[in-house]
């Protein structure tokens, strides 16, 4: 139709008991190789499917249900509701659910109800694609396993659990009871199939394995050597899929002015924390110059730094500039737009950049400019989300008043940066 030619014309834990240390190693480069063909369930969760009342209902202890209530969490989502009693019936899963529902909790709570009933060292194991992720699993088990003692510590990536089992006297995890593959899609496009091999030679055999991921994909399908033994398999949403609370919209532009209209777009939503996700890590950098110079907060973050994020989550600044080393894993609950000023190449990655808004049931909204060279990358993301998104409405004349003012800023910072 019209919208159709418009487009193409623009052309670990580790517990040493309830009251030591649950330590989360992370590990950035992974590649498992096992299928999961023999899940004895599969079950999908649709829209309008009913829920589980409450936390009471899935049959975990009461200072657990206190937890969940002290974190706000009222009800279970639908990966919690399908997968934890599941888990406390002792089987292995493999959870598909967009970033954002509360896979960390489908898995956390089952952990910490099984250590609660059956305390010993070296517990279980969890293993996501990186440090920050892992801090952040950490920070929940820290909270949901508040009332009984649980605490946690970080240990870096790509290999500190392999250079702990080499190195450090007396370290063993052959009494683990659990192993979690969180955000598996991203573990396994990375390549440390040696680290992975050694952790996996030096668990037992017996244990419970919980696979998470928020997208399926060919490699997700062929992991080997994870040993899930009969897993029940979860779908909580349709295998390429954002949130309902998430408002989609995009916007085309030349690629001239997409400046101009990232600026605009701040502008007017000067009041919310916004997080621009763009290709490279100087484009990082420009922006976040560039939008200095106009007077509006912006901070990049850098693969390795954290203090960026930190001032972004302490409210220090409100726009947080990254590439997709930060779409994936990252818990931010107070981000209320995500823009896309460069349109990932790979349409999966669009599924991880717009879940870092609209998480835990809250609204958010996701704005993609699309310029003459990225209309084909777009349309990909369209079909792959089975969507038409509605246009972002702006008047372009009041778009390009900015203009002059926003070349002198990128002209300045082009400077004194010796970006191009």
């Amino acid at each position: 139709g019209d919208r159709e030619r418009k487009l193409s014309s623009s052309a670990s834990i580790i517990s040493t008991s309830l009251r030591q240390k649950v330590i989360f190693f992370s590990l950035s480069s992974l590649h498992l190789n096992r299928a999961f063909d023999n899940a004895d369930w599969f079950l999908r969760m649709e829209a309008d499917s009913e829920e589980v009342k409450s936390f009471e209902s899935l049959r975990i202890c009461q200072e657990l249900v206190e937890a969940c209530h002290n974190l706000g969490w009222q009800n279970p989502s639908k990966i919690q509701a399908e997968a934890i009693p599941h888990a406390l019936d002792g089987k292995d899963l493999i959870g598909l659910a967009q970033t954002g529902s509360g896979k960390t909790g489908a898995f956390a709570l089952p952990i910490l109800e099984a250590l609660l009933k059956a305390p010993q060292a070296f517990f279980a194991c969890v293993l996501s694609p990186t440090r920050e992720l892992a801090i952040q699993i950490s920070e929940q088990f820290e909270a949901l396993g508040s009332s009984i003692g649980v605490k946690c510590a970080v240990v870096g990536t790509p290999g500190p659990l392999v250079d702990h089992l080499s190195n450090t006297k007396g370290f063993s995890l052959r009494t683990l009871k659990y192993l979690v593959l969180d955000e598996a899609d991203r573990l396994l496009n990375m390549d440390f199939e040696k680290a992975i091999n050694e952790i996996l030679n030096a668990i037992p055999r017996e244990r419970r394995t919980y696979l998470f991921s928020a997208t399926m994909t060919k490699k997700v399908h062929k992991l080997q050597r994870a040993c899930l033994r009969n897993p029940v398999k979860i779908e909580a949403a349709s295998k390429y899929s954002t949130v309902d609370t998430l408002k989609q919209q995009y916007r085309l532009v030349p690629a001239k002015y997409k400046d101009c209209y990232l600026t605009y777009i701040l502008s007017e939503m000067s009041g919310s924390t916004s997080m621009v996700f763009t290709r490279t890590c100087e484009a990082t950098c420009l922006l976040a110059l560039i939008l200095r110079n106009l007077g509006l907060k912006g901070i990049p973050i850098s693969v390795k730094e954290t203090c960026a994020l930190n001032k972004f989550k302490a409210g220090e600044c409100n726009i947080l500039i990254c590439t997709d080393v930060a779409s994936k894993g990252l818990d931010i609950p107070s981000v209320d737009v995500v823009i896309n000023y460069d349109i990932p190449m790979n349409s999966k990655d669009y599924i991880h950049r717009v879940g870092r808004t609209a998480r835990a049931g809250r609204s958010g909204l996701a704005i993609s400019l699309v310029n003459q060279y990225e209309v084909e990358w777009y349309m990909q993301i369209e079909k792959l989300i089975g969507k038409k998104l509605p246009e972002f409405p702006a008047q372009e004349e009041e778009v390009l008043l900015l203009l002059e003012q926003v070349r002198e800023a990128k002209r300045i910072s082009q400077l004194s940066s010796g970006i191009t």
